[in-house]
Parts: C-alpha cells; sequence; structure tokens
C-alpha cells in the first residue's frame, strides 16, 4: 500500500492517530508479518482499507479503522510460537484483544472485529459488517503482501534467464 496515501487522510489520522503513536503498536515494526512485511506494515494497511470501504458504505468507519489497526497486537513469531490452548488463528485474535484492551477502551464491534478476523480458518463467524470487512481485508492484504513480491522475483527471475538466453543464442 501506498505510504502517503494514509499519513494524508485526516479523518483516518484522527480515528487513529493516539493509537498508532504508541510505544505497543510501534512494536510491531519489529516482527515479520507476511515474510514481506513488518506487523506494523501490515495492521496500517488493513485498518486504512477497512477503513475506506466502511466509510465508503457509511459504516462504523471510525471503530473499523481503530480495531483493523490492532487486529494483530501480539509480540511473538507465530511461526514459532505453538500454543496448547489451540492454533495460533485462535489465539492471537484473543491475545491481540487482550493487549488492545491495555491501550484503549473497546467497543463490542471492535471486540468482535479483533477476536473475529480469523474467521475461515476458526469457526465463529463475525457478529458485524465491519467485521467480516476486516476479515476479507485482513486476507487480501496477506495475499497481496506474499504473492505481489514473490511475482516481482519471478518477473526477474524470467527476464534474468531470458537475456542470459538471449546471450548464448548470438
Amino acid at each position: 500500500m501506498r505510504e502517503a496515501k494514509w499519513k494524508t487522510d485526516t479523518e483516518y489520522l484522527g480515528y487513529i492517530k493516539d493509537l498508532v503513536e504508541t510505544e505497543e503498536v510501534q512494536k510491531l515494526a519489529e516482527y515479520t508479518q507476511h515474510h514481506f512485511t513488518t506487523r506494523l506494515e501490515h495492521s496500517i494497511s488493513v485498518s486504512y482499507r477497512s477503513y475506506r470501504i466502511a466509510k465508503k458504505f457509511g459504516w462504523n468507519a471510525r471503530s473499523t479503522a481503530r480495531a483493523g489497526l490492532l487486529h494483530d497486537l501480539f509480540y511473538y513469531d507465530w511461526r514459532d510460537t505453538k500454543f496448547d490452548e489451540g492454533t495460533h488463528a485462535y489465539v492471537h485474535p484473543r491475545i491481540a484483544c487482550e493487549n488492545a484492551e491495555k491501550l484503549t477502551p473497546l467497543s463490542d464491534l471492535e471486540r468482535d472485529i479483533i477476536i473475529k478476523h480469523m474467521w475461515l480458518a476458526t469457526i465463529a463467524p463475525p457478529r458485524y459488517k465491519e467485521s467480516y470487512v476486516v476479515t476479507f481485508v485482513d486476507k487480501y492484504c496477506a495475499c497481496q503482501e506474499v504473492v505481489v513480491p514473490l511475482m516481482g522475483k519471478a518477473k526477474s527471475n524470467v527476464k534474468r534467464k531470458w537475456s542470459k538466453l538471449k546471450l548464448s543464442v548470438q
């Protein structure tokens, strides 16, 4: 996602500025999320895209932006850390919600967005339309964060191999 877009959206910044500037949210920059992005980059991307959709439809853009930002507020490498209570898909939304509640009071909507954002990998469906938005935007962003860089690498490899092939033919 183009960074400048969210940084210049004054309405969006008004909703998330108090959260995004906290040490707890900034600490997400220390964790890799989907191989090529940090958890902070991912969280902002999910938050901003979800906010834009909610705003377009006249839904609760503020809660969508804030919960979208906090949906992955956990501090471990999910590839390595395992839990007895269940899978990462089940456990991390609950940890994120607990961490978010230490930063700011959460509405029922915001709690549902955070806890249910892994629906399809977990059983309980979201209760609110904004929760569905964050759920699907999260999946979209995860795919984009992995596929786009890999496609760029594949394209570079094809160009490099094509160039070598052309040179060997000449």
